[in-house]
C-alpha cells in the first residue's frame, strides 16, 4: 500500500493498493472517490458491541472496508472540514488515544477500540465524555485534524493543559486528567469553560488549533431561527 495526501484546506488521503487482497476500513461514508477494481463491504466491524462502543466515541455502528481485487487500484478518503489529515504508523506509536470522531481511515490490520478515561471525573467533565478512541496493532491510520496540527514531544512529568477540543491524539504513555478553571471570575467571563485537559508526560501529543464544536457554536449565531 502506498499514500499520497492531496489538497491543502479540505485535504484527502488517496491509498494505492500494490496488490490483491490489501484493505482499508473507514466508518460508514468515509469513502470519496475510488477506481475500478475496489470492492466493498459493511459490517459491525469486531462485532455488535465494539459497534455500539464506538458510536458513543463518535464514530459510525457499521465500517466500511475496501478490498483490492487488482494491483494499481485506488481509494481516497477525505476530511469532513478544513485542516489537515496526520498519518500515523500504530506500531511505531505503541498505541494510540484519540479523540472521538479523529480516525478517518486505516489497514485492516489495526484495532480500533474504545477505552474508557481513568477517571471519572475524566470523562463526565473533560468534554469528550467517557469514551476515547484507542488505535493498536501494526500498519498505517489516517487522523482527521481540525485547523493546523502541533506536535509536542512531553518530558516525563511536563505537563500541558488544553482546552479539550484542540486534543487530537497523544501516547498510551500519556496520563489524561481534568482541571477546574480557578477564579468565579474566570469560569464565569473567561470564554474557556469550567474544565481544561490536563496531558501529563512522557510521550508525543497532537493538538489541532482549530475547535470544531466551537465554531459550529459562533456559526450558530448566524444563523436566523423563527419565533
Amino acid at each position: 500500500m502506498q499514500y499520497n495526501i492531496i489538497g491543502s484546506l479540505m485535504p484527502a488521503v488517496e491509498i494505492s493498493f500494490d496488490s490483491p487482497g490489501e484493505e482499508m476500513f473507514t466508518q460508514s461514508g468515509g469513502m470519496a472517490w475510488m477506481t475500478e477494481g475496489i470492492e466493498m463491504s459493511t459490517n459491525a466491524k469486531g462485532g455488535l458491541m465494539k459497534g455500539l462502543g464506538r458510536m458513543f466515541a463518535g464514530e459510525s455502528l457499521f465500517m466500511a472496508t475496501y478490498r483490492a481485487k487488482q494491483a494499481g487500484s485506488q481509494i481516497a478518503f477525505a476530511s469532513t472540514v478544513p485542516g489537515r489529515i496526520l498519518p500515523v504508523d500504530v506500531a511505531r506509536e505503541s498505541g494510540l488515544i484519540c479523540q472521538k470522531g479523529a480516525f478517518l481511515c486505516a489497514q485492516t490490520s489495526v484495532e480500533l477500540n474504545v477505552t474508557f478515561t481513568k477517571k471519572f471525573s475524566s470523562g463526565l467533565f473533560g468534554g469528550e465524555g467517557f469514551i476515547l478512541e484507542k488505535l493498536t496493532g501494526n500498519g498505517m491510520a489516517f487522523l482527521e485534524v481540525d485547523g493546523d496540527l502541533i506536535e509536542r514531544d512531553l518530558a516525563p512529568g511536563e505537563v500541558l493543559k488544553v482546552d479539550s477540543g484542540n486534543v487530537v491524539a497523544f501516547e498510551n504513555t500519556v496520563e489524561y486528567g481534568v482541571e477546574t478553571v480557578k477564579g468565579m471570575g474566570n469560569i464565569l467571563f473567561g470564554g474557556e469553560g469550567l474544565f481544561l485537559t490536563v496531558l501529563k508526560g512522557p510521550g508525543r501529543i497532537y493538538l489541532q488549533t482549530q475547535n470544531i464544536a466551537e465554531f459550529a457554536g459562533r456559526i450558530a449565531r448566524f444563523i436566523p431561527t423563527k419565533n
